[in-house]
């Protein structure tokens, strides 16, 4: 998920440019949707998997925090 929202505002970037819109998009609104829907499936796989193998859980864990800063840098460093 935060990979596709980081195609998403990349998409947008070099389509449209980083000037500021009066309304925000539909790029906008499905990056919000796809950073906040990923919340909760990190809650549950880290609910599940973190008794089990903890050592992978936060590998995998880490690895998605990473992607979410990641597709989040550019909206946030650009002001968009």
């Amino acid at each position: 998920m935060s990979l596709v929202a980081l195609v998403i505002v990349l998409g947008h970037i070099a389509f449209f440019g980083t000037a500021r819109e009066a309304d925000e998009g539909t790029a906008a609104h499905l990056w919000q949707l796809l950073m906040a829907g990923q919340v909760p499936v990190m809650a549950f796989f880290a609910i599940t998997w973190l008794p089990r193998a903890p050592r992978q859980a936060m590998l995998v864990l880490a690895l998605q925090a990473i992607a979410m800063f990641a597709a989040a840098a550019p909206v946030f460093l650009l002001q968009l």
